[in-house]
């Protein structure tokens, strides 16, 4: 499971920083009562899949790219299921050839929308807080944590020259306006959209690459 989780969202930089070649996007609904869906859609260069055919390991691919994967993976979170797929050979900017899977994913409560994202539960947190005589959720998503040390500094330059063309976004619906908080504050780069029913943040991986300090989210509303 932990293999399609890690990919999938949350600790997806553990693969995205290493081989870089990928791009990875989540739209996540949340519901009133907990339940909801969350969209997601990553490109994989055809670079990286290939790597899962060398030395014989064509049952093993680098990154989890069917159907089966998902649905042995989704099976253990109960409250989440898998309610579309489809994964086709698509152009790249580059000149290159993508690979690129849509998965589409219902949950029951919140509890297994966490699970999905974070099956450790130090990266991803939903807290429920009463200010004023009315509740309000704090979804807390720890993207990049500069303590997993997943990068060597010296390997940055290179890996921002290949991710070219990549990016990592992600959007949440909910069913009041939300606040969209971001650390670090000062990113530039970024594409964001701080307030509404659907907040959204997008960064190209090369600049994401460029964050020692990490990066962290929190969705309030």
């Amino acid at each position: 499971m932990k293999k399609i989780v890690l990919f999938c969202f949350l600790c997806f930089t553990a693969l995205a920083l290493m081989n870089s070649c990928l791009g990875v996007a989540a739209d996540i609904s949340i519901r009133s009562d907990g339940s909801g869906k969350i969209a997601l859609e990553y490109r994989v260069s055809q670079m990286l899949e290939s790597l899962g055919r060398l030395d014989g390991n064509e049952n093993w691919p680098a990154i989890p790219v069917g159907r089966a994967d998902f649905q042995r993976s989704l099976a253990r979170i109960p409250g989440l299921r898998l309610s579309s797929f489809s994964a086709k050979d698509v152009p790249h900017s580059s000149g290159g050839r993508d690979l690129l899977t849509k998965a589409v994913l219902e949950f029951n409560n919140t509890a297994a929308l966490l699970a999905f994202l974070d099956s450790a539960g130090s990266h991803a947190s939903l807290v429920q807080e009463n200010k004023s005589s009315q509740a309000s959720n704090v979804l807390r998503l720890v993207l990049l944590d500069p303590s997993d040390g997943l990068v060597n500094a010296d390997l940055r330059s290179l890996l921002r020259e290949v991710s070219a063309g990549y990016e990592f976004s992600i959007s949440v619906s909910v069913p009041k306006n939300a606040v969209l908080s971001v650390t670090p504050s000062s990113l530039p780069a970024a594409r964001m959209v701080s307030r509404g029913k659907k907040v959204s943040f997008a960064l190209d991986m090369g600049e994401l690459l460029e964050l020692n300090e990490g990066l962290t989210l929190e969705i309030t509303w």
